[in-house]
């Protein structure tokens, strides 16, 4: 029978999966929280002397107690800050563009509930400034599903290969670079590598962003120059440019949401998730139904299993809510019929892609939204595709690699110059226009916005996008 073990892993982060506002308050299992007793007593007078006796050092016992820990996580990250605070126009066009939209606020702060208590937890234990935890939040607003035309994925926007990199696991079944809790991991050995090469904080950000040889190579241009090399007085493309505004404009309203209309829903400082290694196949729509949670809620904090299988290589790891673990368990150990009910299967040159859905009791239209084909994509020789297991047989489940990835062409500088130019024309004087703009580095997809007088900025996540 499947071994498990559980792992208390803590985690926060993300919301409902449907597309709404988050609750004002977000419900975390209680906890009984206490404190030790003082162990301090008065000093007993000794009976050798006639001096007289100091008075009990009351104030000093109070202050040995450790202090309780916040209840609400918004205060633990806020006490954690650590970075100069930026002062810049734009800043404010970034504290503009988020007071604005309430709506986004909610749903980036509802992902968050998920996630954000595990990557507070990481990020102090490795005595980073707390304004790293905020990160996700300009990357992907907090998304663990998001995905960008330039193939960065995962909350912390890591491309294929610096995901490779930092041992980030890629194959057909699973993409490490959307495990929340790997892919955290990653992120942060990857910034305080970064904070080792430029012995700053503001440059190892724009290092994520633009690229440390991108960063590496403009501080070299300025130093043969004679001029300084501080992030501020590097040369860098407009995405860079807007990396620490818009993080510093996300930290102002953390630290203060009123002064920007904006109320953020409680987050509770305590684990909000726990782990379940796994050393069998299973299916993600029966381990949703054994944890009895919704399927896109389940597939929501487990991202990186990106087929109808959950192919066990070892030990796999499924996070499920503190409170639906032992209902998993329970359930699992009751179950007694197979687990998986898919394989794989390899299309071969005299296949029909009609013959080939029909054979496994689906209509060609279900074969291809199992396998995430859109049109125009078609099915090929070669191809792998997921598809029903016939009667009784063992899962055909073997190690695939991951899939060929199709190259983004870049922009001639002639349509970007004429796409700028359009934007410019057309901005609007209550909402700014949005471009499609190609990024200058691995990390994520970009929209470029023109507000009102001019001012370009750029956003990580389009509406579409906004809707997880």
């Amino acid at each position: 029978m499947l071994g498990l073990v559980v792992l208390l892993a803590g985690g926060c982060a993300q919301a409902p999966i449907a597309e709404r506002a988050a609750p004002q308050t977000v419900e975390r299992p209680q906890i009984q929280e206490s404190l030790p007793p003082s162990d301090l007593a008065e000093p007993a007078s000794s009976p050798a002397t006639t001096a007289p006796s100091a008075p009990a050092p009351a104030a000093i016992t109070a202050a040995t107690e450790p202090p309780p820990p916040p209840p609400n996580l918004w205060q633990r990250i806020r006490d954690g800050f650590q970075l100069p605070n930026l002062e810049s126009p734009l800043v404010r066009d970034w504290e503009q563009w988020y007071s604005t939209r309430p709506d986004y606020v909610n749903r980036m702060v509802a992902r968050s509930s998920r996630f954000l208590y595990h990557v507070v937890e990481e990020v102090e234990r490795r005595k980073m400034p707390a304004e790293i935890a905020l990160l996700p939040m300009t990357e992907s607003a907090y998304n663990p599903q998001a995905y960008s035309r330039s193939h960065a994925s995962g909350m912390w926007q890591f491309i294929p290969s610096t995901g490779k990199d930092y041992g980030l696991r890629q194959n057909f079944w699973y993409d490490g670079r959307r495990d929340p809790i790997a892919a955290t991991g990653a992120a942060l050995d990857y910034l305080q590598k970064l904070y080792g090469m430029f012995g700053s904080w503001d440059l190892a950000l724009a290092a994520y962003n633009w690229g440390e040889g991108a960063v590496s190579r403009a501080i070299a241009r300025n130093q043969a120059k004679g001029l300084p090399t501080d992030y501020e007085s590097l040369t860098m493309p407009g995405e860079t440019r807007n990396y620490l505004p818009k993080l510093q404009a996300v930290k102002n309203i953390v630290s203060n949401p009123q002064a920007y209309g904006l109320t953020l829903a409680d987050i509770s400082n305590r684990p909000y998730f726990a782990t379940v290694t796994t050393s069998r196949h299973i299916d993600v729509k029966l381990a949703a139904r054994l944890a009895e949670m919704p399927l896109e809620e389940f597939k929501f904090l487990n991202p990186a299993h990106n087929k109808p299988v959950i192919k066990a290589q070892g030990n796999e790891t499924i996070m499920l809510p503190l409170d639906q673990v032992d209902v998993f368990k329970r359930n699992l150990e009751a179950h007694d019929k197979p687990l998986v009910s898919w394989q794989a299967y390899t299309v071969k040159r005299s296949d029909k892609p009609e013959r080939v859905a029909a054979s496994h009791g689906m209509t060609l239209e279900q074969l291809k939204e199992v396998n995430g084909i859109g049109a125009p994509k078609k099915i090929v020789a070669g191809q792998t595709l997921i598809v029903p297991i016939q009667g009784n047989a063992e899962p055909h489940l073997p190690d695939l690699p991951a899939p060929k990835l199709t190259q983004v062409r870049q922009a001639t500088k002639a349509k970007t110059a004429r796409t700028r130019a359009t934007t410019t024309k057309t901005a609007s004087a209550t909402a700014p226009k949005k471009t499609t703009v190609r990024t200058a580095h691995q990390q994520a997809k970009r929209v470029k916005a023109t507000y009102p007088g001019g001012k370009k900025v750029v956003f990580a996540e389009t509406e579409k996008n906004a809707s997880r």
